[in-house]
C-alpha cells in the first residue's frame, strides 16, 4: 500500500518583521511546488529588495520533507540560511520557501545575535501565515473505448478524482490528477474494465 501523501504547507504568502539593534529583518514565506518555484519567489524578493545588505533564504520541497536547500547570502557560515531553514522544520511544514531581507542597522549583532534574529524573522512569517493540510498528487493518463465509457465513468465517480483533460471519441482519453496514496487503487480498477489501456 502506498504512504500517506498528506503533508502541510501554507495556504498563500505571508510575512513577518524582526527589528534587532537597529537591524530590520523582513521575511517573506511562500507557498511552493518545486525548487524552481522556490528559486524564483526568492529572486523577486532578491530583485524587489536590492539595496539591502542580504537577502538570506531557505526552502523546502516535497511531502517527505526530502528536498531542501539554505543560504546565507554573505552573513557568517550557518547564521542565517539554517536558522531559517529549522523554523520551516519546527513548523512541520513543506513546500515553502522563506526569505529574509536584511537591512544593516550600524551595529553588529555577532554571530548568536543574527542566528536569532533570522530565527525570529522567519518565525514571525509562519505566524503571519495560514497552515493547511494538502496532498500530493499522482497524474493518471489512460484511453479506453467509447463503449467502455459507462464502467470509467464509475469508477471516476469519486471527489479524490480531478479530470484534468478528456476527450471522447471512438477511442476516448482521460488525463486525471488524485491523492498519491490512492493512485494504485483506482489505477487497478480502471485496468480491470475491457479495454482500457494506461499511457506511461
Amino acid at each position: 500500500m502506498a504512504e500517506s501523501s498528506e503533508y502541510h504547507t501554507i495556504s498563500a504568502p505571508a510575512r513577518g518583521l524582526y527589528k534587532e539593534k537597529m537591524s530590520k529583518f523582513i521575511s517573506f514565506a511562500f507557498p511552493v511546488g518545486s525548487a524552481a518555484e522556490a528559486k524564483e519567489a526568492i529572486a523577486r524578493i532578491a530583485n524587489e529588495y536590492h539595496d539591502a545588505r542580504h537577502v538570506c533564504w531557505a526552502y523546502m520541497i516535497g511531502a517527505d520533507a526530502s528536498e531542501y536547500l539554505s543560504s546565507d547570502n554573505g552573513e557568517p557560515s550557518g547564521t542565517a540560511g539554517k536558522p531559517i531553514l529549522g523554523q520551516i522544520r519546527s513548523f512541520g511544514l513543506t513546500n515553502v520557501a522563506i526569505a529574509v531581507v536584511r537591512y544593516f542597522g550600524g551595529i553588529k549583532l555577532g554571530t548568536s545575535g543574527l542566528i536569532t534574529a533570522y530565527r525570529e524573522a522567519a518565525r514571525e512569517a509562519l505566524l503571519d501565515a495560514q497552515i493547511i493540510t494538502a496532498y500530493e498528487m499522482s497524474r493518471i493518463a489512460f484511453t479506453f473505448p467509447y463503449l467502455a465509457m459507462n464502467s470509467v465513468m464509475k469508477v471516476l465517480k469519486n471527489p479524490d478524482v480531478k479530470i484534468e483533460e478528456q476527450t471522447f471519441d471512438n477511442s476516448c482519453s482521460i488525463t486525471l490528477s488524485i491523492r498519491a496514496d490512492r493512485a494504485d487503487a483506482l489505477t487497478a480498477r480502471l485496468t480491470d474494465i475491457d479495454g482500457v489501456t494506461l499511457k506511461s
